[in-house]
């Protein structure tokens, strides 16, 4: 029998989108399995009930992304 996978969010930081069903894609710090927190973007099911796939990050990894964004929209303001 497999090991129960456990998580915990630790910390609620954005809600990136909402849709008609109620589900929500989250950035979050999650802990999995009673480690260290990470920083998590993944979708959930209304109630939190369920999550689908997501991708974890660490805090290099995350500040490697905020590094990328901000360079990928450098000079795109509202230029949608």
């Amino acid at each position: 029998m497999g090991k129960d996978i456990t998580c915990t969010i630790e910390k609620e930081l954005a809600v990136l989108s909402t849709n008609d069903h109620g589900y929500t894609k989250e950035l979050n710090y999650v802990s999995w399995n009673g480690a260290e927190a990470k920083l998590d973007i993944r979708q959930w099911w209304p109630g939190r009930e369920k999550s689908g796939k997501g991708v974890t990050l660490t805090e290099e990894e995350g500040r490697n992304l905020r590094d990328a964004l901000i360079a990928l929209f450098a000079g795109k303001e509202g230029s949608q």
